[in-house]
């Protein structure tokens, strides 16, 4: 049995699929990652801070312009679409009970159709005034020049995403427990799981069959029972023909 059809069948026999998400689902739809050899991370930044450093809480306080100048060139794909990725999970949470957990705050999955999605690290599309707490939608930070004002309370506008030194949501890490925990597949793909703590998370799927679909090798403690080093999309191109009704 090649990999694609072990794959397929595991998916076929499951009744709760959790995703586990990185963002190297998104790269097939023109985002990059952050880590890999051509990630935002190994970039030169044209700022004089390594972009690392840049998606700080401190570096959003003390340099908040910078910050949204960086912010809107290289966070922000107004272009960037569902890839076959996002539009395979959609579909197949229309025949099983998917739910996604993604480090990514790009909004895709959403944008695919999937309803079931636990964004750890927050996302690009809300945003909220750090005063009074009013939300604005992406096109407010687009349209905007500059530090984005609230029109209400004038606060500064901030993005809906957990930098560095920020934690963490309890409620979002709750639901994502719950998930793993009531899971028997746990698909794990695009992640190098070097992001503490979204990265110890699956180590409450008490399950026996992980998938890992990744460029790369990663850590993890679990007994894996399925690999497939590919593009994910691709992958789930060749995987939605085999799926049962």
């Amino acid at each position: 049995m090649d990999l694609i059809t072990s794959l397929s069948d595991l998916i076929n026999r499951a009744h709760h699929i959790v995703f586990f998400g990185g963002a190297g689902v998104s790269t097939e739809s023109g985002i990059p990652d952050f880590r890999s050899q051509n990630g935002l991370y190994s970039l030169k930044s044209k700022y004089g801070v390594p972009y690392e450093v840049m998606l700080s809480h401190s570096y959003f306080e003390s340099n908040t312009a910078t910050f949204f100048a960086f912010y809107r060139d290289l966070m922000i794909n107004e272009n960037a679409v569902p890839n076959s990725a996002h539009l395979f999970l959609a579909h197949l949470a229309e025949k099983k009970d998917v739910t996604i957990i993604t480090q990514n705050i790009d909004g895709l999955h959403q944008m695919a159709g999937s309803r079931k999605v636990i964004e750890l690290h927050g996302s690009i599309q809300r945003n909220h005034c750090v005063k009074c707490g009013k939300s604005f939608p992406l096109s407010a930070i687009i349209a905007s020049h500059g530090i984005p004002f609230c029109d209400q309370c004038g606060g500064v506008i901030k993005p809906d995403v957990v930098l560095y030194e920020e934690p963490l949501s309890d409620v979002i890490i709750t639901r994502a427990l719950i998930a793993l925990q009531a899971a028997d597949l746990l698909i794990i793909a695009g992640t190098s799981l070097n992001v503490y703590p979204a990265s110890s998370l699956i180590n409450y799927f008490f399950g026996n069959n992980i998938v890992v679909i990744n460029k790369d090798d990663i850590p993890i403690n679990k007994p894996i029972k399925l690999k497939i080093n590919g593009k994910i999309g691709e992958v789930f191109s060749r995987v939605e023909s085999l799926i049962k009704p």
